[in-house]
């Protein structure tokens, strides 16, 4: 395949319809190209709508079937229900911020878990990377944040979340500079609530193990 030709791929393997041949083809040639690598990343968000609707819509549902008239109302006020909940968990962390003002400096609160989110870290002591990954609950499953230090590069690398039911959601990819231990941060997003979610998994494009931060 000419590097033309796998350029043209980047979209057909986010969206993970290449056969196992092709995906392994490409992702030779992602090792190498930080134009793929970046295009990769940028179709996460359609890759994760695509997911959200596949779950969200029954097997058993005909492609050309017409919503009913009620459908419409029942989304808007499902959401506007979430938008409620979400509004008393602020305020609620507002009146938990409030009490610790008055009651001084001999309380302490710890900033790793919240009603919205968590935060996990952890260094892997046989490939020397450390991770840190900041997840925060959404109506459609979980925003992640992750930093990453890793001076073994060049490479891609990409972040997978495994739910407790062992199922596996490529979140988002990256391209590690050459042997730069930098701090390294993207975002990306998954389908799965946290409380969904066993682990996290720092890996090579090609499926090897790099770090691993469970979710608590």
């Amino acid at each position: 395949m000419r590097s033309l030709e796998r350029h043209r791929d980047v979209g057909a393997y986010a969206l993970g319809v290449l056969n196992e041949a092709e995906a392994f083809r490409f992702e030779d040639h992602l090792m190498e190209c930080p134009r793929c690598a970046a295009d990769v990343t940028e179709f996460g968000p359609t890759t994760r709508q695509l997911l959200l609707y596949r779950r969200a819509t029954p097997r058993f549902v005909h492609p050309m079937a017409q919503p009913g008239p009620r459908l419409l109302d029942r989304l808007l006020g499902e959401i506007a229900t979430r938008h409620r909940a979400r509004r008393r968990r602020s305020l609620y962390v507002v009146a938990a911020a409030v009490v610790l003002a008055v009651a001084g400096p001999g309380i302490a609160l710890s900033a790793e878990h919240t009603a919205d989110s968590s935060e996990v870290a952890a260094t892997d002591a046989k490939t020397g990377v450390w991770a840190q990954i900041t997840t925060e609950d959404a109506d459609y499953g979980s925003a992640v944040k992750l930093t990453v230090k890793d001076g073994a590069g060049p490479r891609s690398c990409q972040l997978v979340v495994v739910g407790r039911d062992g199922s596996e959601q490529t979140v988002t990819s990256w391209t590690v500079p050459d042997h730069d231990a930098r701090p390294n941060t993207v975002q990306g997003g998954s389908a799965m609530h946290p409380d969904e979610i066993a682990r996290y998994e720092v890996r090579t494009a090609g499926g090897d193990h790099l770090v691993t931060l469970d979710a608590g």
